[in-house]
């Protein structure tokens, strides 16, 4: 049967006309490891694989896709030889690429290089200079999560060595969030087409739910990275730091749409618009370049002052002004947070749902208007039994958000939890006599409860 494989595979290359005058040795030896790789018999697929991979690796780039393999293998498999496969390893990720360019991408292969690099223990500086070339270089085929946050944490050790300033780290921390969300959304857009689907009743083919499940996966591991990210930023972007920063470089920067945008947002966002500073940025950005995001800083700012109406002026400007639906839907959303948090339940909600409109899967939008049904539930029941049901309607608003946002799975979870620990128990299900019944919520919620059966 091994001879009849072999001979096969000899007819196969041989009819494809590869290019390349190979020795008999190599046509045996590459037959050998694909048949025991194929079987996963990666231990006996090791030597003859070896001698393929030293004498001719441009033969084939199953020597290269196997190799991987088998080499992780090897290094779980038999410890006490880590270290050579590992060097093997690196020489896989290096070669690859050039030797099959149209197979294998630099920048993936580069990313595994820096992630072997880090755990062999490589200086910050290696790995950090690798992954800042191949992000420069190739952001799009730059999605690792791991990767993502190694990128940042070796960039955040340089600045704390005194090897990197801190705007570097900003600069690198904003086009590092700015990826994870940009590949959050393209998870969103999976995840929301498979909600749409179910809710409507279409039926849902295996391909759907294996990509929804993997956009779950994935957007579970970019949430774990987005916290760790900012958990490794810390107090570097706090206003303590910021002001002074951007006090100094504010007079040969103020001519900078870019920076001061970037400025600006990262001072708003962490809550630093009492400080003159932000002043004097925010009217120099709406000055040299008027936009969405001028003038919703400026609506920053007159909230900052008391001046409630004429800060929602300016944001109405900012919503009006804004064409990217993602930004609209984060722009609408901020007001609605900020309107929450000045106690206007009704208000909070109104630009919720707006944001929803903009984008559906704002997953923000929905924990919101879970939280708000919360609050709300002392006002929507006549019974503490009817009250307590609106959780319920809560608990359904934030589980929609981890369904239509994979980057929220944890923190809607965790919400609807909690939620549901505030409705009413089984033991007050069945005294009350209203399993499986329906409640309508008389206030501005709206709608109804189904209670659950027992």
């Amino acid at each position: 049967m091994k001879n009849k494989f072999l001979l096969v595979v000899l007819l196969m290359l041989f009819s494809c006309n590869y290019g390349f005058s190979q020795s008999q040795d190599c046509l045996l030896n590459f037959g050998l490891f694909v048949e025991d790789a194929k079987a996963g018999n990666y231990a006996n697929a090791y030597e003859p694989w070896t001698k393929v991979f030293s004498e001719c690796p441009e033969y084939h780039y199953a020597t290269f896709a196997y190799g991987e393999l088998l080499l992780k293998n090897r290094i779980k498999e038999d410890p006490a030889n880590k270290k050579k496969y590992e060097d093997q390893l690196m020489q896989v990720y290096k070669k690859g690429p050039e030797l099959f360019p149209d197979k294998l991408n630099k920048t993936k292969n580069d990313i595994d290089i820096a992630l072997l690099m880090n755990d062999q223990g490589a200086s910050d500086e290696d790995i950090y200079n690798l992954l800042d070339n191949a992000f420069k270089n190739d952001p799009d085929n730059f999605e690792n999560p791991k990767a993502l946050y190694l990128y940042f944490s070796t960039l955040v050790n340089l600045h704390e060595a005194g090897k990197k300033d801190l705007q570097e780290v900003f600069d690198t921390y904003d086009v590092v969030t700015a990826k994870i969300e940009e590949e959050n959304q393209e998870l969103s857009v999976i995840m929301l087409d498979y909600v749409q689907k179910e809710e409507a009743g279409k039926p849902l083919t295996k391909k759907d739910k294996q990509m929804y499940e993997a956009a779950q996966t994935n957007g579970a591991s970019y949430e774990k990275i987005s916290q760790g990210i900012d958990s490794k930023l810390g107090k570097l972007a706090d206003c303590e730091n910021l002001i002074p920063l951007y006090n100094k470089n504010f007079d040969t920067k103020k001519s900078d749409a870019k920076w001061l945008n970037a400025a600006a947002a990262r001072m708003e966002a962490k809550g630093c618009t009492s400080d003159p500073l932000f002043v004097k940025m925010v009217e120099a950005l709406d000055a040299l370049e008027p936009s969405a995001s001028s003038k919703y800083y400026l609506g920053s700012l007159y909230e900052q002052r008391g001046e409630d109406s004429k800060a929602m002026e300016y944001f109405m400007q900012s919503i009006d002004l804004e064409t990217d639906k993602y930004k609209k839907s984060n722009k609408l959303l901020g007001i609605a947070v900020k309107a929450n948090k000045r106690g206007q339940t009704m208000t909070a909600y109104k630009y919720a749902r707006q944001a929803l409109d903009a984008n559906p899967a704002q997953g923000q939008a929905y924990l919101l208007i879970a939280d708000l049904y919360h609050k709300s539930a002392n006002e929507c029941g006549e019974t503490v039994f009817d009250k307590k049901a609106v959780n319920w309607k809560a608990a359904e608003m934030a589980r929609k958000a981890a369904q239509v946002d994979p980057s929220l799975k944890s923190r809607a979870s965790q919400a609807a939890a909690g939620y549901e620990g505030r409705a009413p128990t089984k033991s007050e299900i069945f005294n009350s006599g209203m399993a499986g019944k329906v409640i309508p919520v008389k206030c501005w919620i709206g709608g109804s409860i189904k209670v659950p059966n027992l």
